[in-house]
């Protein structure tokens, strides 16, 4: 018998080929020791992260026959007799016959030691003319825009600029339709070229799919004026059988090519004008957003189930109209505040989130995104639309105006190519198999539960639980999960210095690309049992202080969302003095003793800033403003999302090379340049000599060329993180004493 050795990993690159960082490297072997480590037992997965190593393989993985779990370089192997053993659950597989070659010297890649990371492609396996006529036609992405016309003509005039531009970057053959609203929902009609044709629908009450695809003459009543056989599969119009993704003709009325419609959606944007509803003196436009949304859903819903298809929303203002209001239309009414919402005093905000819970279900069984671009200067409803948003994986971005670079940026990034591109992948599933004693609690991240309920799901749910199985309906490049598990007492995993020192975990993930390709990500990471109640050095020597902010970060954010009257200033001292006092060394009675081991020197200083952060503090925040700032904090990578908790200052001078520098105002000197990242703002701060040299135009001598430099290195690293960065963060270039200075300090 023959078992591979576990991978070692890269201490320069944390989360190496697999993309999986843990809080803890080793794992306590029973429930009460788990309970004892204080911060919880989680892994974070990046799924379908960029790596070079990263091999694809162009057949279907080799399933367990009982639990599933594919062949990976953990199993061990019996090249004599043709079989492996699953780690998970130590079933004999038999080898099939199209690897009766496999020996010692002739393994498959996913038996390297190096590959814990492969990725299939199902694509290769599939045969046949019915299936890649399927496959060729649900290929083409879809979008549909929902434009919000109640905004002024300048902000109107910034999102048609931005709507072209954005047409311009798509591929040819994606589809492109167009909705605007206000205070009537108006679907336009692209496919009629010889005049401008519009179905309207009205803004003050709820429409169920059923009722926009008979308004549009897509549904059954729509197939039955069309004549006798117009009627296709599921109550469709009959057209040419699979057509662009969609069953059935009709559809392509208001779906069109983005070739095809790219001069008739300009001309309709150019005579896109604001609502013209009137408005009386004191109250707010009416605007039915949830209604809009609903239309552009019940739309898509004539596509095929799995089709590749985003809904962007350009919300300018609250929804004052319909279901998915958020406040009145009397200007006199604030729109609701934290401190409403814990008083219970903001009447419209749970009827407004069950309608989005409603609209969520909807997106995630059609497979479809809700992308959401908010630009206003009041609220416009986020920490509604959250549930929406999060639950088909979709993107957010909030702006004070879609002239404003964040927007326009973040935006283009949407739709770039190369390597700009977010990467972003659409209708993915995503599964963990588990070693026994092992039970999955939930994931908190951009994705929905399937309640595939198994031997592996927990009693405790955290976030998406009750399921071993999700659904992501969209991701990119840096999605980010957070799987939280529980250790489950049994007689093995009692047992000191058991046989089975190692756990394994296995993270599957299919999705299709914007090109229609479909693959299967496979990580297979081991960790090692450790008995803490005998010693616990290796237990500390494996964690992770980064990940472990992050995740208690996660958890505490989304526990306030979650519960009454939580105080989570308290939970975090108290979490943070129960680790102290378990892995801290310290004399009674004397606080100078105390010493924290190496491996845990960072981490209380990530729980002050944590403490501090706009994710614990709402005050100052409206709740649209947390709301957004949570969505990111819960899909970004572990390294950006540090970042949002502590921020990175670097320090320029002609003494020294850049070099970190301390987040205190002791680090502000009069020669300095800072550089601060705190992930949703850039700030670049001049010293009170660094801008007197500056404006003297200094640096535009070539006698003073070192200078030059030294002002133009913090700008070049500047625009290297927000390049890298979706959203695109706001740029503040400030000078000591001045007014901006506010935001540095």
């Amino acid at each position: 018998m023959a078992m591979t050795e576990t991978p070692s990993s890269n201490p320069l690159d944390p989360e190496s080929i697999d993309g999986v960082r843990m809080t803890w490297n080793a794992w306590p072997r029973t429930k009460v020791e788990a309970s004892k480590c204080v911060i919880p037992i989680a892994a974070t997965i990046a799924p379908i992260r960029r790596h070079p190593e990263i091999p694809s393989l162009p057949y279907s993985p080799l399933r367990c026959k009982t639990c599933f779990s594919c062949l990976n370089p953990f199993c061990q192997v019996d090249f004599a007799a043709k079989i492996w053993i699953c780690p998970f659950c130590f079933q004999r597989n038999h080898f099939p016959q199209h690897y009766a070659g496999v020996s010692e010297a002739n393994v498959p890649a996913e038996l390297y030691p190096q590959y814990t990371t492969v990725q299939y492609s199902l694509d290769a396996n599939l045969s046949g003319a019915g299936v890649g006529e399927v496959r060729g036609a649900m290929a083409a992405p879809v979008f549909v825009f929902v434009v919000d016309t109640c905004v002024i003509d300048e902000e109107l005039g910034f999102v048609k600029s931005a709507l072209k531009r954005a047409i311009g970057l798509l591929p040819d053959n994606a589809l492109v339709g167009f909705v605007s609203f206000g205070t009537q929902v108006h679907v336009h009609e692209l496919g009629f070229s010889e005049m401008a044709k519009v179905y309207i629908f009205r803004g003050g009450k709820e429409i169920r799919k059923e009722q926009v695809l008979e308004q549009l003459g897509l549904g059954a009543a729509g197939a039955r004026r069309m004549g006798p056989g117009a009627a296709g599969v599921g109550g469709y119009q009959r057209g040419v059988g699979v057509q662009n993704g969609f069953v059935g003709g009709g559809i392509e009325r208001f779906l069109l090519p983005a070739s095809e419609c790219e001069y008739t959606l300009s001309s309709l944007l150019d005579e896109q004008q604001t609502d013209q509803w009137h408005v009386p003196a004191g109250n707010r436009s009416r605007r039915c957003t949830g209604v809009a949304l609903s239309v552009a859903a019940g739309l898509l819903g004539a596509c095929l189930p799995g089709s590749d298809a985003r809904i962007i929303a350009l919300v300018g203002g609250p929804c004052t109209e319909g279901p998915g209001t958020i406040v009145s239309k009397d200007l006199s009414e604030p729109v609701r505040s934290h401190k409403d919402l814990d008083k219970d005093a903001a009447p419209y905000f749970q009827k407004a989130v069950k309608f989005y819970e409603g609209l969520a279900k909807q997106l995630v069984d059609q497979g479809h995104v809700l992308d959401l671009f908010a630009s206003a200067l009041d609220q416009v409803g986020v920490a509604e639309m959250k549930v929406a948003v999060e639950r088909t994986g979709g993107l957010v971005v909030l702006a004070e105006s879609f002239g404003h670079a964040v927007f326009k940026d973040s935006f283009k990034r949407l739709f770039d190519e190369g390597e700009q591109s977010l990467g972003l992948c659409f209708n993915g599933t995503f599964e963990i198999n588990c070693s026994k004693d092992i039970k999955i609690q939930g994931i908190i991240g951009p994705c929905t539960s399937l309640e595939k309920k198994g031997s592996v799901v927990a009693d405790t749910v955290i976030g998406q639980g009750n399921t071993a199985s999700w659904k992501l309906c969209s991701l990119d490049r840096t999605t980010c999960l957070t799987v939280y598990f529980d250790i489950s007492s049994s007689e093995r995993s009692n047992v000191p210095g058991a046989a089975y020192s190692q756990l394994y975990l296995q993270f599957l993930t299919s999705y299709h690309t914007p090109e229609g390709q479909s693959f299967l990500r496979v990580t297979t990471v081991s960790r090692q049992w450790v008995d803490s109640a005998v010693s616990s050095e290796e237990l500390i020597q494996g964690f992770d202080q980064e990940t472990a902010a992050v995740v208690v970060a996660r958890l505490c954010s989304h526990k306030m969302e979650l519960e009454e009257g939580f105080d989570s200033t308290r939970w975090l001292d108290r979490h943070l003095i129960r680790l102290c006092s378990k892995i801290g060394d310290y004399r009674k009675d004397d606080p100078a003793s105390f010493t924290l081991n190496p491996s845990f020197s960072l981490f209380p200083q990530f729980m002050f800033n944590l403490r501090r952060s706009q994710f614990i503090q709402v005050f100052n925040n409206s709740p649209d403003e947390t709301a957004y700032f949570r969505m990111l904090l819960n899909r970004e990578s572990i390294t950006n999302a540090a970042v949002m908790i502590q921020p990175s200052l670097l320090s320029y001078s002609f003494s020294s090379p850049p070099s970190p520098a301390l987040l205190d105002v002791a680090s502000i000197a009069a020669d300095r340049i800072l550089l601060l990242d705190s992930y949703f703002s850039v700030v670049i701060f001049h010293g009170m000599t660094i801008a007197q040299w500056r404006n003297m135009g200094y640096h535009n001598d070539p006698q003073h060329e070192l200078f030059a430099q030294l002002l133009q290195a913090p700008n070049d690293d500047a625009q290297n993180i927000i390049r890298e960065r979706f959203p695109v963060p706001r740029l503040v270039v400030c000078d000591q004493h001045g007014s901006q200075v506010r935001i540095l300090l």
